[in-house]
């Protein structure tokens, strides 16, 4: 039994200038750059816990007329920041993929794989001002040392002004915390390694809190089987490295543990449901995914997706589907710093009965997110694999009411109507409530045709929107459930039920498709500074999930603009290098040198905390 080790730290933070810094003078809307321009180097470095020595190299585009933050001159510029992996062989295995129950598209042929040997995986930021001339290029990559293979995975949601960047590696289960202060420059403050979280392992999602630290899902179990002491001096026994359970870790702006707290309840959760492998003494569904925060209400959400080892970690036929998840938890964090497990919710099954017991309604919560405005307590979940959407009015209740108020069959259903199977196992994601609560965003993977059976037609790969606002109004007096099939084919019949606003479908031919987004909470003030925005013209979203799962992606960055709820996709955001649509990651030559082809997970909109007012 350990505790996680709290202020132990020796750090170090330098920059060390490898060649110029970007040239003075001009404004930020003058020059292009192009494809011979110089690209300066500037590192950063911390040593970890025990003293290995991490590093972030940028390699800066020389764009003309573009000044640092803090130079005479310098004037404000909006990035977006992707979160990118290195694409190699060892993203995909082969036939033993395809048969796992979450492989929702075919998997690459031999002749198709990777021939690239692990490189360095890094963060890539992209020029998000529309009104400039670099709009869409590459500015900077911000590549990181010494591990390859990271399998870069989340960040956090939404960026805000001063925020650090909390950066999760599936794979290493290491936290990376990059300082925005000096975008589109990022400099390392910070590295968790796994010895500072023995309780967790393969870290996925982060919410900042309003002091600048952030709380993060640790969806796996503690790095060594057997009983794990958290800081709160509570016990679990876990089956070991991304088994169960889980964590959630609250860490500073340096990386530094100042909590890691167990997911699972003492006692037995759901057992008939809640299985494990190896099998616990007390079963526990406790592998949170998706997190989110409502600081004024003093109350978290976090959603339970699957026992990741036999996922998402190891590509072999995981012999049990009830290893993924159909919970969701509330937690009361009034003591930031010890955040307790308020109630453990197993989601409702829906009307729709599959062939496989692994698609129905309630399998696999990936994703969570809460309402914004003071006024109102809600919260919503989706499935993955059960490809339907759930709301609870009141997260803060003892026991909150969720229930399925959408079901992702209808969305497909409005783009292809000969969709055989639309909800079950199309790989739903990224779903986000927009900050005034009147929409709700949800991206969908899709599955590629015969993915489940030979005349399987597939479904839809999309983002999808909708109208929330009779649901939230409604307060404690919600009426809508998704009970029936004809409101699975059609949406709910109840008055306050979700309207399908918009269907975005997005074309992948691969055997992925848009997994995770971003909303652009910035808008400029046209004297170059920008200021936070509840009202959201912009998405970015990106079309790829972890290749070793079998469901990969085209590896693409997109822009949608949006208006009412419309989404369009911007034309003018297009790859600088093949001037086609959206910024495409499959390419030859970075800003750190020919590596090739690179996978997108996630992404924040950002802007440097001094040009925001």
């Amino acid at each position: 039994m350990r505790l996680s080790p709290l202020h132990t730290r020796r750090r170090r933070l330098t920059a060390v200038a490898v060649a110029l810094p970007l040239l003075a003078g001009g404004t930020a809307l003058a020059g292009q750059a192009t494809a011979e321009s110089p690209v300066h180097t500037i590192t950063s470095e911390v040593h970890d816990s025990v003293g290995t020595l991490f590093t972030a190299t940028n390699h800066l585009v020389d764009i003309p007329g573009v000044v640092p933050v803090g130079e005479e001159g310098h004037v404000g510029k909006e990035y977006i920041v992707v979160w990118a992996g290195d694409e190699n062989v060892a993203d995909t295995s082969g036939q033993d993929i395809a048969d796992t129950p979450l492989a929702v598209g075919a998997v690459k042929e031999l002749s198709e794989l990777p021939t690239d040997l692990p490189g360095q995986d890094f963060l890539a930021v992209i020029d998000a001002d529309a009104d400039s001339a670099t709009y869409g290029q590459v500015v900077n990559t911000v590549t990181l040392g010494p591990l390859p293979e990271n399998e870069p995975h989340h960040m956090q949601y939404i960026h805000t002004a001063g925020d650090s960047i909390y950066a999760g590696g599936l794979f290493s289960d290491i936290t990376y915390v990059f300082d925005t202060d000096k975008l589109p420059l990022l400099e390392l403050s910070g590295v968790s390694n796994p010895v500072d979280t023995p309780c967790g392992s393969v870290p996925d999602a982060y919410w900042v809190l309003e002091d600048g630290t952030a709380y993060g899902t640790y969806m796996g179990g503690p790095d060594v089987p057997g009983p794990c002491q958290y800081t709160n001096g509570e016990i679990r026994v876990g089956n070991g490295f991304a088994g169960s359970p889980g964590s959630v870790v609250r860490l500073d702006r340096e990386g530094r543990t100042l909590a890691e707290v167990p997911a699972a309840l003492p006692t037995a959760e759901f057992p008939e449901d809640c299985h494990n492998l190896p099998v616990l003494p007390t079963a526990t569904c406790a592998n949170p995914h998706g997190i989110q925060v409502r600081e004024d209400l003093d109350t978290m959400v976090t959603s339970d997706y699957c026992e990741p080892r036999n996922i998402i970690l190891d590509p072999v036929k995981a012999p049990d589907h009830k290893l993924c998840r159909p919970t969701v938890r509330t937690w009361d964090i009034t003591d930031r710093n010890n955040p307790v497990v308020r109630n453990v919710t197993k989601l409702p099954d829906g009307p729709r009965r599959e062939t496989n017991p692994a698609h129905e309604e309630n399998q696999a919560i990936m994703e969570t997110t809460v309402t914004n405005l003071p006024e109102n307590k809600g919260a919503f979940a989706e499935s993955m694999c059960g490809g339907a959407i759930f709301y609870a009015p009141d997260i803060t209740a003892p026991e909150p009411a969720w229930r399925e108020v959408f079901d992702n069959t209808t969305a497909a259903l409005s783009v292809d109507p000969d969709v055989i199977e639309g909800g079950g196992c199309d790989g739903g994601g990224w779903v986000q409530t927009s900050l005034d609560d009147k929409y709700l965003y949800h991206a969908v993977i899709g599955r590629g045709p015969g993915a489940q059976f030979p005349e399987d037609q597939g479904t839809t790969k999309m983002i999808y929107t909708l109208d929330i606002q009779a649901l939230v109004a409604a307060g404690d007096s919600v009426e809508c459930t998704i009970d029936t099939i004809l409101e699975v084919a059609e949406g709910g019949e109840e008055a306050d039920c979700p309207a399908l606003v918009d269907v975005l479908e997005v074309t992948d031919t691969t055997s992925g498709g848009p997994h995770w987004g971003a909303l652009d909470n910035y808008v400029a003030n046209g004297d170059g500074t920008y200021s936070e925005t509840t009202d959201v013209d912009r998405i970015a979203y990106s079309n790829y999930f972890v290749a070793r799962t079998g469901i990969d992606g085209n590896h693409r960055v997109c822009i949608a603009d949006v208006e009412d709820g419309v989404m369009t996709v911007d034309e003018d955001f297009r790859d600088e290098a093949r001037g086609g649509t959206c910024v495409d990651f499959n390419r030859l030559r970075w800003p750190h040198g020919e590596t090739g082809n690179a996978k997108p997970h996630s992404m924040i909109f950002a802007v440097a905390g001094g040009d925001v007012r």
